[in-house]
C-alpha cells in the first residue's frame, strides 16, 4: 500500500475519533443537563409536597379549634352511657379529635393558669422569672423593666429605661401604660427570646429536654391570687412556692386525671392556697394536628395554632369572641 493511501486512512480515523469524542462530550453535557433538570424538578416537587402538607395540617388544626369551641358551648349536658361527658366539662385540660385525614389535640388553657403581666406584684414576677431560668441579676432587671413599662412616668421626664430604649436602633420609649399584648414583653430590657419562648436544656445523658418560657406563664388577662392547678405551667407552680418534687407530683397526678376537689391539694402545704380548680371565661385553645399518611400512620410533621377566646353569657347572640388568633405557635 502506497504512502498516500496510508495517509488517507489515518486522516479518516482521526476524523472518526474526533466525531466520537464530540458525541461523547455532547452526551455528557446532555446527561448533566438532564440530571440538573431532574434534581430541580425533584426539589420543587418535594417543596410543593411539604407546602401542601403544611397547609393541610394548618387547616386540620384550625378545624380542631372550631370543634373544641362547639364542644365547650354544648357543655356537659349530653352524657355517654358510662356517665362521662360526651363533649366537654371543666376541668378537662384537653380534647382529642380523630378526623378522616388526621388527628388533633386541643389544649384548653384558662387565662387564670397564668400570672397577670399588668397587676402581679414584683415579688411574684421575680420568683416567676427566676423559675424560668434567669439568673438573679437578669431577673431583677427584667422585673424592674416590666414595672417601668406598665407604670406612668412623671410628666416630661425620662426614666433610665427610656434613655436605654432611645439609644437603640430603632429607638422607642416605654409605654408607661398597661401591656396590651404579651409580645410587648420582648421589648423590655433584659428579656431574651429563650427566656420568653422557652428552649431546650441538656441532660447529663446528653438528651435535650424542652423547657417553657414566660410566654406560657404570663398574660395580660392573667390571675394574681389563685391559679388553675390543672393547666398552670410548671414554672408558675414553682413560682407560687411548690418544691421541684411537688411540681413533678402535681404534673404527674393531673396527667392521670384532672384535679376536681381542693382537698386533693392539701398535701402541698401553704402554696396550695394559691392553687385551685378555677372557673374561667377566657381561654387559650391551642391545637396541634398531624396528618394521616397513605399507610394509615400519622405523619411526623406537626402544626399548631391557637386562639384566645372569651365566652359570653347565654343571653348574648354570639356566645364567644376570638380576641387573638395565632397562625403558628411553638409547642414543646
Amino acid at each position: 500500500m502506497c504512502w498516500h493511501h496510508i495517509q488517507i486512512r489515518a486522516n479518516a480515523c482521526r476524523r472518526r475519533g474526533a466525531a466520537l469524542l464530540t458525541v461523547l462530550w455532547l452526551s455528557a453535557a446532555l446527561g448533566a443537563i438532564a440530571f440538573a433538570v431532574a434534581n430541580s424538578v425533584r426539589g420543587e416537587t418535594e417543596r410543593a409536597s411539604t407546602y401542601s402538607e403544611g397547609a393541610r395540617t394548618y387547616f386540620l388544626a384550625s378545624g380542631a379549634v372550631d370543634r373544641a369551641l362547639l364542644y365547650m358551648l354544648w357543655g356537659s349536658a349530653a352524657r355517654n352511657p358510662d356517665g362521662s361527658p360526651r363533649y366537654y366539662a371543666p376541668p378537662m385540660p384537653r380534647l382529642h379529635f380523630a378526623f378522616p385525614t388526621g388527628e388533633a389535640v386541643v389544649e384548653i388553657i384558662p387565662e387564670s393558669s397564668k400570672m397577670s403581666l399588668n397587676t402581679s406584684p414584683p415579688e411574684d414576677l421575680l420568683r416567676l422569672v427566676t423559675a424560668a431560668g434567669a439568673p438573679m441579676d437578669r431577673a431583677q432587671e427584667v422585673v424592674r423593666a416590666i414595672l417601668d413599662w406598665r407604670t406612668a412616668a412623671p410628666s416630661g421626664l425620662q426614666t433610665p429605661f427610656d434613655q436605654y430604649y432611645l439609644s437603640l436602633t430603632p429607638s422607642f420609649r416605654s409605654r408607661h401604660a398597661s401591656f396590651e399584648e404579651i409580645e410587648e414583653l420582648l421589648l423590655v430590657k433584659g428579656m431574651t427570646p429563650e427566656l420568653f419562648y422557652g428552649g431546650y436544656h441538656p441532660e447529663p445523658d446528653g438528651r435535650l429536654l424542652p423547657h417553657g418560657g414566660l410566654r406560657d406563664c404570663l398574660s395580660v388577662y392573667g390571675a394574681t391570687s389563685q391559679f388553675d392547678v390543672n393547666t398552670a405551667d410548671p414554672i408558675v407552680l414553682a413560682a407560687v412556692g411548690l418544691s421541684p418534687a411537688q411540681v413533678a407530683a402535681v404534673v404527674e397526678s393531673r396527667n392521670r386525671a384532672p384535679f376536681r376537689d381542693m382537698k386533693q391539694l392539701e398535701g402541698l402545704g401553704p402554696a396550695a392556697a394559691r392553687l385551685g380548680v378555677v372557673d374561667e371565661v377566657m381561654y387559650t385553645l391551642r391545637a396541634t394536628a398531624r396528618l394521616r399518611v397513605a399507610n394509615g400512620q400519622l405523619s411526623d410533621s406537626r402544626r399548631s395554632v391557637a386562639a384566645l377566646v372569651k365566652f359570653l353569657p347565654r343571653e348574648y347572640e354570639d356566645r364567644y369572641h376570638i380576641l387573638r388568633w395565632y397562625d403558628d405557635v411553638w409547642v414543646r
